[in-house]
């Protein structure tokens, strides 16, 4: 079977939807593809006020290795959420390294998620990357991301219903991609349920949500030439250039672990932010022409009101590094 358009709208949506039990479904486009468990779909019309509504929340990826600077990061977002206030906190893939989790049991969650998160008191969508499926990062053990979906029923804040979703929240709609099974051609389901989800979208801000850039200055890359090697990532590229760029107004994502917002919009509209330094920073380069950048561990704070869009770059100290508006007429 595979996975059927599972639909969020809501933070409230969800806590309903995840009151029945899961039930495992396919997710790709074979049938020896990972089975996630989809939620029931729940549509429903953001409210008439949705525009006048402030939405808050903080966004970062490649966060789960346990070690010191996961946990000031964790601190950072912890103080950043308690001052000015978070709806929610975006993950944006390799939420457990090295392989992700061998059950929903497993008690890396506790040590990689819970524990250094539990001074956060705000939900954590979550989106999946390759050290999740496995392999020590290949991302090619394709049962194993589904873990990570169930522990969903386990946990009062991590937010996972299916491989890829989408959800309304306030006046914005944030799709919510696997990119990992895109990389390995495994996407048949998300070309199909993207193609209708991202135009049919009415909310005033389209946000999409994946682990790996579409553009990036660190060692990874950019899709299509991914580490220096032509042609890798090209299916991450292809679907994006059919499915994403200049379809929505801001794309996040993780993989390298450095903070970046390039400044060519792929598409020509669509805004790109690499949030990769949620527990250590690596090298950068310059082959994008970049606002601002830094290997520094760090997450971005956005924050959504009305026709405004503004994001601020924090490290773990708590400093603002950068901050850029986004505005619509």
């Amino acid at each position: 079977m595979h996975l059927r358009r599972p639909l969020v709208s809501g933070l409230l949506a969800l806590e309903v939807a995840l009151a029945a039990p899961l039930a495992a479904c396919g997710a790709s486009s074979t049938s020896n593809s990972p089975s996630p468990s989809p939620v029931p779909s729940e549509a429903s019309a953001p409210p008439a006020d949705a525009s006048l509504a402030t939405l808050r929340f903080a966004a970062v990826g490649d966060t789960g290795k346990g070690n010191q600077g996961q946990k000031r990061v964790a601190d950072a977002i912890a103080a950043k959420c308690e001052r000015d206030g978070c709806d929610f906190v975006q993950l944006l893939g390799d939420n457990i390294y090295e392989s992700g989790i061998a059950s929903p049991d497993d008690p890396l969650m506790q040590s990689r998620f819970e524990e250094p998160y539990a001074n956060v008191n705000a939900p954590f969508w979550v989106v999946l990357g390759n050290h999740d499926y496995g392999a020590g990062g290949l991302g090619n053990d394709f049962e194993r991301g589904k873990n990570e979906v169930d522990y969903t029923a386990k946990s009062t804040k991590w937010k996972l219903p299916s491989n890829y979703w989408h959800r309304v929240a306030a006046n914005a709609e944030f799709f919510g991609l696997d990119t990992n099974l895109i990389l390995f051609r495994r996407a048949e389901d998300q070309n199909r349920d993207f193609a209708e989800w991202i135009p049919g979208s009415t909310a005033t801000w389209k946000i999409a949500l994946g682990h790996h850039p579409y553009l990036s200055n660190g060692p990874h890359g950019n899709a299509g030439s991914y580490d220096g090697r032509a042609s890798s990532g090209k299916p991450i590229k292809d679907f994006f250039d059919a499915n994403v760029c200049g379809k929505v107004d801001l794309y996040l994502s993780g993989h390298d672990h450095s903070s970046q917002w390039l400044q060519e919009p792929c598409g020509g509209t669509t805004e790109l932010i690499v949030a990769g330094a949620g527990a250590e920073g690596t090298s950068l380069g310059t082959a994008n022409k970049s606002h601002f950048q830094t290997k520094a561990l760090s997450f971005f704070y956005v924050v959504i009101q009305g026709k405004t869009l503004t994001a601020e770059l924090v490290d773990q100290t708590g400093a603002v590094l950068f901050t850029r508006t986004l505005q619509k007429p």
